[in-house]
């Protein structure tokens, strides 16, 4: 890509773009990328997509127009699918990234497929990542999709409908990729440790040390060959051609953990954080709160969350806990990670065991929900402002019984608007304090009601 005297970019169409996939001819590649496969044969895993005349054959047969969407974890045949479609197609092929890629370089790529179409040469444009690019830019490549322009591919491990625009997503395919089995990274392992691309049959591999290769890898093809990578470079520093448990733990010190904070992984790790919790299972909740802490999540957004649940689903069962989970978000703030994950677990468990309760957010919401729908009424006049001098006049503050002069301290009188007497909001559970909440709530109620003798 060049500019002219203009400040115009122009590109050779011949010319690969930029990205993974790019200048993937050069020496001492890494092994997942060595043994990526060459056809659709090759693949492994996704046996739902790869049926014959499924969309994703037709596509790298060249006889699929349509425009796609690869969406699942990382590590399952993202990228080797639209690499695959490169080779197997007659169409041009080009890829971007989204991370570097703005609107001016997408521009220039479909003026470019525009021009190449007028040929009689189609394109195929790959996008990896394409939920970081913005609404502009997927506006930018709407009309090249509806006008098939292009077809594009583009990979993603968030979930379309939550970072695709509707019109982009509306016309193209979906397709959703499963995450990669035992089974399925040990045909790779296998496959890595034979071939030519590969290990070239130099080593062998413990049993024990498979295991715990696989279980690290997460389901992760590109993570589980590093690993077989680093370890088999490892024997081979000191000499030896079996890669056994030792070997491979010098060389990984420990699993990442999968999760893509800005994913669809953010959302579903902290939906199964809030519901162990909610559901009273403390060490579930503290495996996912360990997740998220090893994944780098924002420890404000956990801390901000718990605070949320305090509320929502202990509330006044044992109105202590907000207290706690309040210090614990004041916590993250005063002395930050990794010390503050404590702060995070003891507000975690003080949730998990606490007695719960919705009545908190069941109350707010149905007021909200009356007054939304216009069940509002007055203020009744004895509540009315009363401090300036011709408030009497107009009967405000006339009759107003003041609460302190009653026993109990509770003044018989109407507080609703007359729409909405009788109406009661919160209703306390049997669940710790709210026990002795319902109790005293009755009797206030029938205070309120002159129902109670003073």
């Amino acid at each position: 890509m060049t500019e002219d005297l203009f400040g115009n970019l122009t590109i050779d169409p011949d010319a690969p773009a930029g990205g993974s996939l790019a200048q993937a001819d050069h020496a001492n590649l890494p092994l997942a990328v060595r043994m990526r496969p060459q056809n659709l044969d090759e693949i492994v895993g996704q046996e739902h997509l790869l049926a014959p005349g499924s969309p994703l054959r037709r596509l790298a047969q060249g006889s699929g127009a349509m425009s796609v969407f690869l969406w699942g974890p990382p590590g399952v045949g993202k990228t080797t699918i639209a690499a695959v479609v490169s080779k197997q197609t007659n169409r041009r092929f080009v890829e971007l990234s989204a991370v570097t890629a703005g609107v001016k370089e997408v521009r220039v790529q479909l003026e470019t497929a525009k021009r190449e179409l007028a040929h009689g040469r189609p394109t195929v444009l790959f996008v990896d990542e394409v939920h970081r690019f913005n609404k502009a830019q997927q506006d930018v490549l709407l009309p090249a999709v509806e006008n098939r322009l292009v077809t594009l591919i583009a990979a993603t491990t968030e979930n379309p409908s939550f970072s695709v625009i509707a019109p982009l997503l509306s016309r193209s395919l979906v397709l959703t990729l499963k995450p990669l089995t035992d089974d399925d990274l040990n045909q790779l392992v296998d496959r890595a440790l034979g071939d030519v691309r590969g290990l070239g049959a130099s080593y062998t591999i413990a049993d024990d040390a498979r295991s715990a290769m696989l279980a690290m890898a997460g389901g992760d093809a590109r993570r589980v060959l590093t690993y077989l990578e680093e370890a088999a470079r490892s024997a081979d520093a000191v000499g030896a051609t079996v890669i056994d448990l030792g070997t491979l733990e010098k060389s990984v010190d420990r699993a990442a953990v999968r999760y893509d904070a800005d994913g669809d992984q953010h959302y579903d790790i902290i939906s199964a954080f809030i519901k162990s919790v909610r559901g009273s299972d403390v060490d579930a909740a503290l495996h996912w709160l360990a997740r998220m802490i090893e994944a780098g999540e924002d420890p404000r957004f956990i801390a901000r969350r718990l605070v949320i649940l305090a509320s929502e689903d202990v509330g006044m069962a044992a109105p202590g806990v907000l207290q706690t989970c309040v210090a614990a978000a004041q916590a993250v703030q005063l002395i930050g990670m990794p010390e503050a994950r404590l702060n995070l677990a003891q507000a975690t468990i003080a949730a998990a065991i606490a007695p719960k309760s919705n009545a908190v957010i069941a109350a707010i919401d149905a007021a909200i929900a009356d007054v939304r729908a216009g069940r509002i009424g007055h203020v009744p006049a004895h509540l009315r402002d009363a401090h300036y001098s011709s408030a009497a006049s107009f009967g405000h503050g006339v009759g107003y019984r003041y609460a302190h002069d009653h026993p109990h301290g509770v003044a018989a009188q109407q507080y609703l608007p007359d729409e909405l007497v009788g109406r009661h909001y919160y209703q306390p559970t049997q669940h710790g304090n709210e026990v002795q909440i319902a109790e005293r709530l009755d009797l206030i109620r029938r205070l309120l009601a002159g129902r109670e003798n003073h």
